[in-house]
């Protein structure tokens, strides 16, 4: 596998973690070295991959960064009872364009995944996640995106993209393979009024700050059904990160956005995760750390994925069906996990996008609304585009 693109890990990140236990995660890992070269991938579950890329940040005044304090950070934590093999594969630094840049990441991206292998992206401006979703162009005919953040970042897709307009990029840039896409933790202030018209009319998903806050299990569903799943530091609340880091007094704390991050590790469907707007200060522990943390979690997920969604056997799962506003609602619950699925109808009249995506993952709750006569959203929202 061609791999040219990515430098090794720094010489000053290995000797810190020489000095670890030799029970620390970063004993454990495959790593990209220049003395040992690339290691092989055969076996591994994650790559860790960073990108020194933020020129198409609205804010980019010339900054350069480095992940170091990340990697230290992660290679110190303790690894769980798992499974799972990671690798750290060093870094893509900046290209001569940012086109260059997003190329280098999409081949790197597409020949993990054709290795049934999990990308762990760190970056870097968040519009790296148009390069992360185009590596999929060949891969699968619809993807669905969770995109972890304060804003929604739809912006002027007849611009230049940038870290603040990315996904209207993917929805107006061809191939057109993007099916669904949920925000997680927007904050309503910081989008105007038109972002959040064109995202109802798109039936996109949408989970307030507040919603997320006081109900964290409400956003699993959207997760259990995402393909990539981006993060915007952003979305944390300032006082969890450090100096450069603080972009709002509220926001997600570290053990909301670290549920999130092993709601994710525990989707079976969610095939790369990437953490962007990273900008490292001198009192950067905090924000390292916490990013450490968030791979931990996602790693965490990953090894105690269960493969529960295969209702091929009448054994595995209990079938419910309701009757609401004269729609017949078919839930299915998992006997292994108990979690939940409803069924969205096949339309053979119309363009069908989800002709392989006919399981809606759902919440217990949805069953109850259903019972009590109320539609669930998202089965509704998955409907009309499903409709389209």
């Amino acid at each position: 596998m061609n791999f040219n693109f990515l430098s090794p890990v720094s010489d000053l990140v290995l000797a810190h973690n020489e000095l670890l236990s030799t029970q620390a995660l970063g004993r454990k890992l495959k790593i990209h070295s220049e003395q040992q070269g690339m290691p092989e991938l055969d076996g591994v579950d994650i790559a860790i991959i960073g990108v020194l890329e933020n020129r198409n940040d609205i804010n980019y005044i010339g900054e350069e960064f480095q992940l170091h304090e990340i990697r230290k950070s992660f290679y110190s934590l303790f690894p769980g009872s798992w499974n799972v093999s990671v690798a750290d594969l060093g870094d893509i630094h900046k290209g001569e364009s940012v086109e260059d840049t997003y190329f280098a990441l999409r081949e790197a991206v597409s020949l993990l995944l054709q290795k049934k292998i999990i990308p762990l992206i760190l970056g870097g401006s968040q519009d790296l996640t148009y390069a992360n979703y185009r590596a999929y162009d060949d891969l699968i005919p619809m993807v669905n995106i969770v995109n972890v953040d304060a804003q929604f970042n739809l912006g002027d897709s007849s611009k230049p993209i940038k870290n603040n307009s990315f996904v209207g990029k993917i929805i107006l840039d061809e191939p057109y393979n993007l099916f669904n896409y949920a925000t997680i933790g927007y904050q309503t202030y910081f989008n105007s009024q038109e972002e959040l018209d064109l995202m109802d009319s798109l039936y996109f998903e949408s989970y307030r700050l507040g919603q997320v806050s006081h109900d964290i299990k409400s956003v699993e569903p959207a997760l259990r059904d995402a393909n990539i799943v981006t993060v915007d530091l952003n979305a944390v609340k300032g006082s969890e990160l450090g100096l450069n880091q603080r972009y709002s007094p509220n926001g997600l704390d570290g053990k909301e956005i670290c549920a999130i991050a092993r709601y994710a590790g525990i989707s079976n469907k969610v095939s790369s995760f990437g953490i962007y707007e990273y900008k490292p200060s001198k009192d950067d522990d905090m924000t390292s750390l916490l990013i450490a943390q968030m791979l931990w979690y996602f790693i965490e997920g990953v090894n105690y994925r269960v493969q529960d969604d295969d209702f091929s056997d009448d054994n595995s799962y209990q079938k419910f069906i309701i009757l609401v506003e004269d729609e017949s609602l078919v839930f299915y619950k998992s006997n292994k996990t108990g979690r939940w699925w409803i069924e969205i109808p096949f339309l053979s009249e119309v363009n069908n996008k989800l002709k392989r995506h006919t399981l809606l993952p759902c919440m217990h709750q949805d069953y109850i609304d259903a019972c009590n006569n109320i539609i669930p959203e998202r089965w509704y929202k998955a409907f009309q585009k499903n409709s389209v």
